[in-house]
């Protein structure tokens, strides 16, 4: 049965209009009201301006920075129910307190950090199992950027470099919060030159589409199946269904990898995938003039 809830996937350095509003300076921040990713997910929310949302600040090294920013984020946007779930250990992640919060919560935002700090703390927790709950049976959505991101699927990649990333061996995988099957997913994509960690994430087991997100670019995902590319960078998609040999059994370790017949997609925003037929539909967006858009409609009420 598909997820009755919303996923939404980031890739990191979200836009978070630090900026005063003003005439002056709205031309420059179009991309964070028209185009934002913050901006998609409380429109993608039953509650629009009124959801309350609750950050995760569980991966960054500096929770209490990260929280207050994205929260002074969502101001811009006229969202003031916001607040910083700071949970640290699994047995905070087991507290009937934080487990009523997340059921009082509309939308749900993990932040960048360490991804396996994500998965060891949260995995098998009472807060992890009423996120699956909820994702599959409510209007709920679930949103994570960078690490966040990457701790989405059942698979994970934690570590690995870019410039060895086809050496047997280099890339670490393993399991994720798992609000998706079938997919595994690699953040910071396009700044940090990552395909390499991809292709070969997607060699060692086919069955897992590879999605590379860009900086302030993500996808909004439903029924667990429908991608939509939003924010302003690029996503690309490496499938290995047709993946026709690789040698990545028969050579030692720190040996270089073969990969035969892989096949490459590049979203951009607006561009649809189906991640069950493995269909791409592109969509020309055009951009919105500065000259034509309401600074009051921006600013709010």
């Amino acid at each position: 049965m598909a997820p009755k809830g919303k996923l939404i996937v980031i890739g990191g350095s979200i836009d978070k209009g630090s900026f005063s509003v003003n005439p002056e300076k709205l031309p420059n921040n179009l991309k964070f009201f028209e185009k934002g990713i913050l901006k998609r997910m409380i429109d993608e929310s039953d509650k629009g301006l009124a959801s309350r949302i609750e950050i995760i600040t569980t991966a960054s090294s500096i929770p209490v920075e990260v929280g207050a920013e994205y929260i002074e984020s969502f101001k811009h946007l006229n969202v003031t129910n916001t607040a910083v779930l700071d949970i640290r250990t699994r047995e905070e992640a087991n507290d009937p307190k934080n487990i009523e919060r997340l059921k009082n919560a509309d939308v749900v935002m993990f932040s960048g950090g360490d991804q396996l700090r994500l998965s060891s703390i949260f995995g098998g927790t009472a807060f992890h199992h009423l996120l699956l709950d909820r994702y599959e049976n409510e209007n709920f959505i679930i949103s994570g950027t960078s690490a966040g991101a990457a701790a989405s699927s059942n698979n994970m990649i934690y570590q690995g470099s870019s410039s060895e990333a086809l050496l047997k061996g280099e890339v670490k995988i393993t399991g994720g919060l798992g609000f998706i099957n079938n997919v595994i997913i690699d953040t910071h994509f396009v700044q940090r030159g990552r395909i390499g960690r991809l292709m070969y994430a997607c060699a060692s087991n086919p069955i897992n589409l590879g999605i590379g997100l860009g900086e302030d670019t993500g996808l909004l995902i439903t029924e667990g199946r429908n991608m939509e590319a939003i924010g302003s960078g690029l996503i690309i998609l490496v499938d290995a269904t047709h993946m026709r040999s690789t040698n990545i059994t028969s050579v030692g370790m720190g040996e270089p990898v073969s990969i035969d017949n892989l096949t490459v997609h590049v979203m951009a925003y607006g561009d649809n995938f189906d991640l069950r037929t493995k269909y791409l539909t592109l969509h020309s967006i055009k951009n919105p003039n500065p000259a034509e858009v309401d600074i009051e409609d921006i600013k709010g009420d």
